[in-house]
């Protein structure tokens, strides 16, 4: 079972902020979302982890899998944003809301990375680990993240870009023979 995690939150996420690469740690919220992911998966046992290289993300997987050894990815690393990147969100330059508000039809603005570039690195990621067994923790970003879940669900559409992806969301995926199953968002007990 493949089970792919947002990283938990930082203090430019509270304050609203395009934080793309920059490399924050979790802030204590965000320590406390990355317990309470861990709680949710209690009683899981991962014989892979793999994580963004960013701190963020990295830390969210130590919190979660603890006695796992992770391994930083850099096509696990959140969309390159450019000159945008710690742009304020409640704020943002005309092209990024006409970006955002539709993620299918309206290319990134200049200076940031693709969509599609998004997914052709993750799912080359997916790609190569397809093939393991057990289960594995991804630990990532929200665009990192809906890039994964569309290259596993072409039938989407772009369905996942429009979708909120919270601090600690976590989706799953069946792995069986090689080959990925639908991904669900987790609920813990189901």
């Amino acid at each position: 079972m493949l089970f792919i995690v947002r990283h938990g939150q930082t203090e430019l996420n509270s304050h609203w902020a395009l934080q793309g690469r920059s490399d924050h740690p979790l802030n204590e919220q965000g320590e406390v979302q990355a317990q309470a992911a861990a709680a949710a998966l209690h009683g899981i046992h991962f014989d892979h982890v793999f994580t963004s290289p960013l701190r963020r993300a990295v830390e969210t997987a130590r919190i979660i899998a603890p006695n796992v050894p992770a391994a930083a990815d850099n096509r696990l690393i959140e969309m390159d944003y450019g000159p945008y990147e710690g742009i304020d969100l409640r704020d943002p330059p005309p092209e990024v809301v006409t970006f955002f508000s539709d993620f299918v039809r309206n290319p990134a603005p200049a200076g940031m990375e693709q969509l599609s570039q998004v997914v052709a690195r993750t799912g080359a990621f997916l790609k190569e680990i397809k093939s393991l067994d057990g289960n594995i923790l991804i630990s990532t970003h929200a665009i990192a993240m809906k890039a994964m879940l569309e290259y596993l669900s072409p039938e989407s559409q772009g369905g996942f870009w429009s979708r909120h992806i919270g601090n600690c969301a976590i989706y799953t995926v069946e792995m069986t023979s090689g080959a990925y199953g639908t991904p669900k968002e987790w609920e813990a007990g189901a």
